[in-house]
């Protein structure tokens, strides 16, 4: 009788297949080309830390849309003062933490003096520091001082710095997330995995189609196209081999999302070192670079020109590539101007990203000797760019992706790892973050990214592409990236 019954439904399930159904997929394995150091994306730079928690497990008062528009998430709505200096929320009712804990004002005050802290290690600690004050008047009810007008304080509250923390796990993020997100940690297989399941408690867990996601971590780029031909992967954000896309373009089963992200690529320069700390030897480099070459040969011609730290997807954005275009024998006459001996000797530290630091170093190498600057080309892994170049700052050049969005606060911090120090640039970059409204706040973006392309602070090669390669059934993957997150939440598969 048992044995009938199997071959029965087995028979079923042939004709349910035979009939064109299928049955919905439970899970999603998502390719990441780096892996988070940890899962606190408050306390920690990595961008890939952002990608596995940020709207899954951790959220926000305000959420960053692919369109870079804003709306809320943990907040119901706000309200601004007339002078921009004090922001009102209204927090969503009924949210928990994982643990169990409910989510309120407090919740918010806890988390935002712990990130302006002077001991804190968030990144956007200034701006954090910049909130005078954090009144709680209720439960569902947050009153943020500003000590100065604050227009994109809703955008800088989207960011994975600005999280909500439960005061009782905060110590434990970085291992044992807890955050309000629609999934919690249920695996992390170092140097391989992170997994993430469906938390049935969510507030809305209705919206939430796929239970089981995992990102698995493909630093090899042809790994990466072998995982998503196989079949092991299910989708592939910032596909970094850009080689493959044509084959996957041309398979139906297949499909090959292209758009910008907010990540500036540069020729990053030691303001510090002589002879970089002569503008002449900085606008020198810059002009010795031919940007169309680099995007050629290392991002298959993907990628979009920048002269500045600032990329088209940012309000406020301006177009300075024409102010160093590819001109050598200008490189040449600057060098000689200041007294520079040729060839200069620099390092070139390149850190393990596969296309614009290692081909696009080549290139740039190459590009710098024909006006008689040597770059010594150095291969270091991520733990070795950080402490020596980040912390060290011990080097001349390199090439890094900021993905930050509107992050030119960094070129007002002397410390940070180029060491530009201006007190004019931190002059206008003050107009910045006490801009009152859109019409100044772009007028002062623009004034800040002129300045950092005069002084030539680094050499600014292009913004990195969003290549996305992903099961042609899967819906709700983003084309553009103004941040770098992997939103479950938007996903399902058709």
């Amino acid at each position: 009788m048992r044995r009938a019954s199997r071959l029965l439904f087995s028979a079923s399930l042939a004709l349910v297949a035979s009939a064109g159904f299928a049955f919905a997929k439970d899970s999603i394995t998502i390719g990441m080309v780096l892996e988070p150091p940890g899962l606190d994306p408050t306390a920690g730079a990595a961008s890939a830390i952002a990608e596995v928690t940020q709207y899954n497990i951790f959220e926000g008062l305000t959420k960053i849309n692919e369109d870079f528009s804003i709306t809320p998430l943990l907040a119901d709505k706000w309200e601004f003062s007339p002078d921009a200096k004090t922001l009102t929320f209204i927090l969503k009712p009924n949210v928990k933490f994982h643990d169990g804990e409910p989510f309120s004002s407090k919740d918010v005050k806890f988390s935002f003096e712990r990130f302006g802290a002077k001991d804190s290690t968030n990144k956007d600690k200034a701006f954090f520091a910049s909130i005078e004050s954090i009144e709680t008047p209720d439960p569902q009810t947050v009153v943020l001082k500003f000590k100065d007008p604050s227009y994109w304080a809703l955008f800088h509250l989207g960011l994975s710095t600005a999280v909500i923390l439960d005061e009782k796990s905060a110590a434990n993020e970085a291992t044992a997330p807890v955050g309000t997100g629609p999934y919690k940690l249920a695996a992390w297989t170092k140097g391989a995995s992170i997994t993430l399941d469906k938390w049935d408690d969510y507030r809305d867990p209705g919206k939430i189609a796929i239970p089981h996601a995992t990102f698995r971590f493909i630093s090899d780029p042809s790994a990466a196209s072998a995982g998503m031909m196989a079949g092991d992967v299910d989708a592939f954000p910032r596909f970094a081999n850009l080689d493959a896309l044509g084959q996957f373009k041309s398979d139906p089963r297949f499909q090959v999302l292209i758009g910008g992200t907010d990540c500036k690529t540069v020729v990053g320069i030691n303001n510090k070192r002589k002879p970089l700390d002569d503008v002449r030897v900085r606008r020198a480099i810059a002009y010795a670079i031919d940007r169309s070459a680099v995007i050629g040969g290392a991002m298959n011609g993907l990628g979009t020109p920048i002269g500045s730290h600032y990329t088209p997807l940012e309000p406020g954005y301006i177009d300075l590539t024409s102010m160093y275009p590819h001109d050598p024998e200008k490189a040449k006459a600057l060098l000689k101007e200041a007294g520079v001996t040729t060839p200069l000797q620099l390092s070139l530290i390149l850190p393990p990203v596969p296309n614009y630091a290692r081909q696009g170093g080549q290139i740039v190498a190459a590009q710098l000797a024909e006006v008689g600057i040597q770059a010594n080309i150095q291969n270091v892994e991520w733990a070795e760019w950080i402490r020596g170049v980040y912390i060290n700052k011990n080097y001349d050049l390199s090439i890094v992706c900021h993905a930050e969005p509107l992050d030119l606060g960094i070129y007002a911090n002397p410390n940070y790892y180029f060491q530009y120090d201006s007190q004019a640039y931190r002059d206008i970059y003050a107009k910045v973050t006490t801009a009152p409204n859109a019409e100044t706040y772009n007028a002062a973006v623009g004034e800040a990214q002129k300045k950092i392309a005069e002084d030539s602070v680094n050499a600014f090669l292009f913004q990195l592409p969003n290549a996305t390669v992903a099961d042609a059934k899967l819906k709700g993957l983003w084309t553009n990236a103004p941040i770098f997150v992997n939103d479950l939440s938007a996903i399902s598969w058709q």
